[in-house]
């Protein structure tokens, strides 16, 4: 799914969805090497952005998300839908989707 938007603040999930930023691997190492993009792995660590309003149970209660914007979760490898915004990339996956949240 490729989107023309000016600005990711402008996508709001909806229900149960997250809106996600992979975070980026680190091209250098600890002690000062760069390396190579081929050799940077992608990381299954990303940002929530953006959070929707959460689903509805068997009652039609609404369910809140487990997440909040700000907090770091560790996502599938693959998965969710990509969203493109001029040269980054977002993914938007279902609450339930998520594997973990990092707490720090």
């Amino acid at each position: 799914m490729t989107t023309a938007l000016k600005s990711i603040k402008s996508l709001a999930p909806l229900l149960d969805r997250v809106l996600v930023q992979r975070i980026k691997a680190e091209s250098k190492t600890a002690s000062g090497i760069f390396l190579p993009e081929s050799s940077v792995k992608e990381l299954n660590e990303a940002k929530v952005l953006a959070v929707g309003p959460g689903g509805l149970d068997k009652e039609g209660k609404r369910v809140s998300p487990n997440v909040a914007a700000g907090d770091k979760v560790l996502i599938p490898q693959y998965g969710g839908s990509p969203v493109k915004v001029g040269d980054e990339e977002y993914h938007l996956f279902r609450d339930h989707e998520l594997l973990a949240k990092i707490n720090e």
